[in-house]
C-alpha cells in the first residue's frame, strides 16, 4: 500500500480558524508602552485552560527534526485547554491537524491538513483539536509555550488523549522534504 503524502498548505488565519488561533504581529493593535520604546502586540490570542481548576503556565519546547520524510503515526489533544506555540527563532516549521471534531473520541487520519508556519507565525490549538506533536524543521528548534497547568488533586494524563495509527505499518501519512 502506498503512503499518501500531505500537501503543505501555507498556514493562514482563514484556513487555521476551524482548529483554533493564528499568532502573528501582522494587523494586530500595537500599543506603544515603556515611555515609547517598546511596541505592545496586544491580546495575540485568548487561552482558554480555567476547565476542571486549571491555570496558565508558560513553558519552552525544544523540538528535534525528525526523519524525513516525517511519518505521521499519531495524534494527540488536550481536552481541558488550549495549547499556544510561537517559535523563539525565525524558522519555518509545520504544523498538523485532523478535520475530526473535539467530541471525537479518536482522530480521524484521513482527514489530516498540513501548514507551513513561518518562524513569525505561532499556533494555539483550540481545546480539543486532534493535531501531533512538533514538527520543527531546523536540526533544534525552541518554541514559547502557553497550556494547561493541572490543580494538584487532578490526576496525571487528564489533559491529553494519545491516539497511534493502527493500519499499515503504524504510518497514516508522510510529510515530503522540503525543497
Amino acid at each position: 500500500m502506498t503512503l499518501p503524502f500531505l500537501t503543505i498548505e501555507p498556514l493562514t488565519r482563514p484556513a487555521f480558524a476551524p482548529f483554533g488561533t493564528v499568532i502573528e504581529t501582522v494587523s494586530a493593535t500595537r500599543l506603544p508602552i515603556n515611555q515609547g520604546t517598546t511596541i505592545r502586540f496586544d491580546a495575540l490570542t485568548a487561552v482558554d485552560v480555567a476547565a476542571g481548576g486549571g491555570s496558565p503556565v508558560i513553558s519552552l519546547f525544544r523540538g528535534t527534526r525528525r526523519p524525513d520524510p516525517i511519518a505521521i503515526r499519531l495524534l494527540e489533544r488536550h481536552p481541558l485547554g488550549s495549547q499556544a506555540f510561537y517559535p523563539l527563532f525565525d524558522a519555518q516549521w509545520l504544523v498538523v491537524v485532523s478535520t475530526s471534531n473535539a467530541s471525537d473520541t479518536a482522530p480521524d487520519f484521513t482527514s489530516l491538513r498540513c501548514f507551513l508556519a513561518s518562524g513569525t507565525q505561532g499556533v494555539s490549538y483550540a481545546r480539543g483539536t486532534w493535531h501531533h506533536p512538533l514538527l520543527v524543521l531546523l536540526p533544534k528548534q525552541d518554541f514559547l509555550v502557553v497550556d494547561r497547568a493541572a490543580p494538584a488533586d487532578e490526576p496525571a494524563g487528564q489533559n491529553l488523549d494519545e491516539v497511534w495509527f493502527d493500519g499499515p505499518d503504524g504510518v497514516a501519512a508522510l510529510i515530503p522534504k522540503l525543497k
